[in-house]
């Protein structure tokens, strides 16, 4: 009598036997369009849903500082009634506007100061080691605006008892699965951060709001994907680190809780997730030695992408680099084609 000790082998078998209600299936684009209209649908009510009304920004600008190639602002708006974002907006300096920005989240770690270039003792860096590799600063870099956004749980929005623990350590853990408890999700949370993220970019002089692009790395390359595909005013997307099949990565390795949605598999697979945003753009990038979102994944769900953007007629408003590395940024060829499409 067969035995089944090994909780993975029984998670595949039990994942074997569903059919995502909301597969792409599409044989036109107008299908395509009626497509997206059910599964965003069906997507934000598992997400746990959003706010029934949008709640005034508030915005305020608390800090400026000059540095020889860009400004540095600090800016908290509200996403919800009693809930503020603390973000980074990022200026070349002698800008001329309006034009392209970029929204930017970060990945696991101390938070958006990694992005922005920024020490835990609030120097800064003159070096671009990491992960991450200040890929806020390298928009700069490339003639655009960003605005680095601080993700719920990590540096300055986390909890007293992580605030505690020093500069490296995050709240995201306590904070997604209160979101569980609550029958929201973490990913749901962030999400409307994008969402008022382009709300407030809309109210920049210096922002051209139909060249609103969005990037990310690992958990900021999570809410990239998911950010694009919910909220339609982003034009391009750049998704480091992330794009795989959810059953090779989320379901079969170690994550963080914060990349959980219940009962997701049973709506869609990651590139169908991915179909909402065609027929607008998006780039992906992985390293060919990621251990926790393994590269032959990601090369079989852009391939997947591949086939969805085709029926859509946007084949060239999808890009992919694999290069040479474990799970980290590179913007080698990201960077150009975010350019091209915004």
């Amino acid at each position: 009598m067969p035995r089944y000790l090994d909780s993975l082998d029984v998670s595949r078998k039990m994942l074997e036997q569903r059919q995502p209600a909301y597969a792409f299936r599409s044989a036109s684009a107008e299908e395509g369009l009626a497509w997206q209209g059910r599964l965003s649908e069906a997507l934000v009510q598992q997400l746990g849903g959003f706010p029934a009304r949008k709640c005034p920004l508030k915005a305020e600008v608390t800090e400026r500082k000059e540095f020889p190639t860009y400004i540095r602002e600090t800016v908290l708006f509200d996403s919800r009634e009693e809930m503020t974002v603390w973000a980074y907006f990022l200026t070349p300096r002698n800008y001329q506007g309006p034009g392209p920005c970029v929204i930017c989240i970060p990945g696991h770690g101390a938070g958006v100061d990694e992005i922005v270039g920024i020490r835990p003792d609030g120097t800064v860096r003159d070096n671009r080691d990491g992960y991450q590799h200040d890929f806020a600063l390298q928009c700069v870099d490339h003639g655009m605006t960003a605005l680095a956004v601080e993700p719920i749980g990590f540096g300055h929005r986390r909890d007293e008892a992580a605030r505690k623990k020093g500069p490296g350590s995050s709240s995201c853990m306590p904070a997604a699965g209160a979101a569980l408890l609550l029958g929201q999700c973490m990913i749901g949370w962030r999400l409307w951060d994008i969402i008022r993220s382009v709300d407030y970019l809309e109210t920049r002089r210096e922002v051209d709001s139909k060249r609103i692009g969005l990037m990310g790395i690992s958990g900021g390359g999570m809410m990239t994907l998911f950010g694009a595909a919910l909220e339609p005013r982003i034009k391009a997307c750049l998704v480091s680190g992330y794009y795989n099949y959810f059953r090779d990565c989320i379901f079969s390795i170690a994550h963080c809780i914060d990349n959980y949605v219940p009962g997701l598999l049973s709506l869609a697979e990651m590139p169908d997730v991915a179909g909402l945003i065609a027929p607008r753009a998006m780039f992906v990038e992985s390293g060919t030695r990621d251990p926790i979102f393994p590269v032959e994944a990601t090369r079989g769900a852009f391939e997947r992408a591949r086939e969805i953007w085709k029926v859509f007629g946007a084949e060239e408003r999808l890009g992919l680099e694999i290069f040479e590395g474990e799970h980290s940024f590179s913007g080698r060829d990201g960077f150009p084609f975010l350019k091209r499409h915004l």
